[in-house]
């Protein structure tokens, strides 16, 4: 897709689509009034019509408009002015886009023009780019009839011209957001047979290669003398062999502290001797996206050329029900040393996270969020909406959940009480991997903080909200736009 800015009259535009708004109330946003003029009031009599009213998110498509260049006009509503910000912005953008005609190659969007409160036109541009990038985006599938490629390949956003270098710089922002997170989509999206372990470690290395980050990718062997006994009591069910990818952004200045992101990755996860039913399995697939959106969020800021150090830690293998699993009783040695009684092989995320979590401290992290489909409790507790936030620091959970805000990918504060931790004591290890059915996502919370002692720490479970099921089946490419968001707004506290 070509995002381009530009400034003119909306009457004069050459395209196969021109697209503006109108509120509720039949009130017409500057542009609207333009095309009016020109077209001897042809939108006033659409409205007067019934056609349009303005209601947020309705669309009419006209043709052939006297006195308009444009081959096509489109009018979306925009709902009560009153109420219009950002998230009715997002929502009319991506309303017009899904409306737009097959045979549309090239679009003018006039709707940057419209004040929001606390938005400038770099926000909107950029919020621009991302919603028409997401909307667009065709699923990786592997057919042997390939989806037709979607027409539209031209989108202009027009601006006043003194708004012309936030615009650009807008459009810059979104665009490299939309790529991670379109990544994020494709990894997640691939089937299990393909999206390996060793897959995700060779898509590091090409990552590494494109910007310039310093990459490693740790074999069994290597895992192994890391004495990082929990993840691969994980690993060892499975023929496919683990990976410990490791990422390194150094664009910051040498003395700055890393920011530490570690993703679960679990290929596929069966539940392992804790066998899940089989209704709904191959979504498995997907239990590998806090690895994904953290190699999302690396091709982000890799394309921003962000000034900041970031480091990405990728524990990665399969849960299987092989003859040599884990089982429930079995006791594992983390590599901290603490032991975990095993009493459901199905909680395995936190047990690759547990030593990924412990390998981070050799890099002395500022913080350190970790992301993963862990729990299906925190999907009751939250729905697909907001991700589950859980942190040892009220300052770095404050950061995050304005940076949800801010990308409008949110999160939710969620306790980590003192409390909540007797619920894995164990009566032959050190701790037990679960705590039963009460607050699980919290007990899963508190058995990774403590391996988080040393550093401020988060915790993001995206179980709800890193894929859609049904109709509309899919990753959904989130927390990418959250953490590159939050790496952005450090990296300029630390200028």
């Amino acid at each position: 897709m070509e995002f381009s800015i530009k400034n003119g009259n909306p009457e004069k535009q050459r395209v196969d689509c021109v697209i503006v708004g109108v509120f509720e109330g039949r009130k017409l946003t500057e542009a609207a009034k333009c095309l009016d003029e020109a077209s001897n009031k042809a939108i006033s009599a659409v409205l007067k019509s019934g056609d349009m009213d303005g209601k947020l998110n309705a669309t009419v498509t006209l043709h052939q408009v006297s006195g308009v260049a444009s081959a096509r006009v489109m009018l979306v509503g925009l709902g009560k002015q009153a109420e219009f910000a950002e998230r009715q912005y997002r929502q009319v953008v991506r309303a017009a886009v899904k409306a737009l005609p097959k045979g549309v190659a090239s679009a003018s969007f006039f709707l940057s023009e419209i004040a929001i409160k606390k938005a400038n036109t770099q926000t909107k541009a950029a919020q621009l780019v991302e919603v028409v990038m997401d909307t667009t985006y065709q699923v990786n599938a592997i057919k042997a009839k390939k989806a037709e490629p979607k027409v539209l390949t031209k989108i202009a956003i027009y601006v006043d011209k003194s708004e012309n270098t936030q615009a650009e710089a807008g459009v810059k922002h979104g665009l490299a957001i939309s790529v991670g997170v379109s990544l994020a989509k494709d990894l997640g999206n691939l089937p299990p047979n393909i999206c390996t372990p060793t897959y995700l470690g060779e898509q590091a290395k090409k990552l590494a290669k494109q910007y310039g980050f310093k990459v490693e990718v740790l074999d069994k062997a290597e895992i192994v003398k890391l004495g990082m006994g929990s993840f691969l009591g994980v690993a060892q069910g499975s023929v496919e062999p683990p990976r410990l990818i490791v990422l390194q952004h150094l664009k910051g200045k040498k003395s700055q502290k890393p920011v530490a992101l570690v993703g679960k990755g679990i290929t596929f996860d069966t539940g392992g001797i804790s066998l899940k039913p089989g209704a709904d399995m191959d979504e498995m697939k997907y239990d590998m996206c806090g690895a994904a959106s953290v190699l999302g969020t690396f091709k982000a800021i890799g394309e921003m050329g962000l000034a900041i150090n970031a480091v990405g830690i990728i524990p990665t293998c399969e849960n299987m029900p092989d003859a040599g699993a884990i089982k429930p009783g079995d006791i594992l040695t983390s590599m901290s040393g603490q032991t975990i009684e095993i009493l459901n092989t199905d909680a395995e995320g936190r047990l690759i996270l547990c030593d990924a979590l412990t390998y981070a401290e050799r890099f002395e992290p500022s913080a350190v969020v970790d992301i993963a489909t862990l729990t299906g409790a925190c999907v009751i507790a939250l729905g697909h909406h907001p991700s589950g936030l859980f942190s040892n620091k009220d300052a770095l959970a404050h950061e995050l959940l304005a940076a949800g805000e801010m990308a409008h990918d949110r999160a939710w504060h969620m306790p980590l009480w003192e409390e909540f931790q007797s619920q894995l004591d164990s009566n032959f290890a050190d701790m037990a991997n679960i705590g039963g059915r009460a607050g699980g996502s919290i007990t899963a919370a508190c058995f990774l903080s403590r391996y988080a002692k040393k550093y401020d720490w988060a915790h993001l479970d995206i179980a709800g909200t890193a894929w859609k099921s049904g109709k509309e089946k899919g990753g959904t490419g989130r927390p990418v736009p959250l953490l590159t968001t939050f790496l952005v707004q450090r990296a300029l506290k630390v200028k």
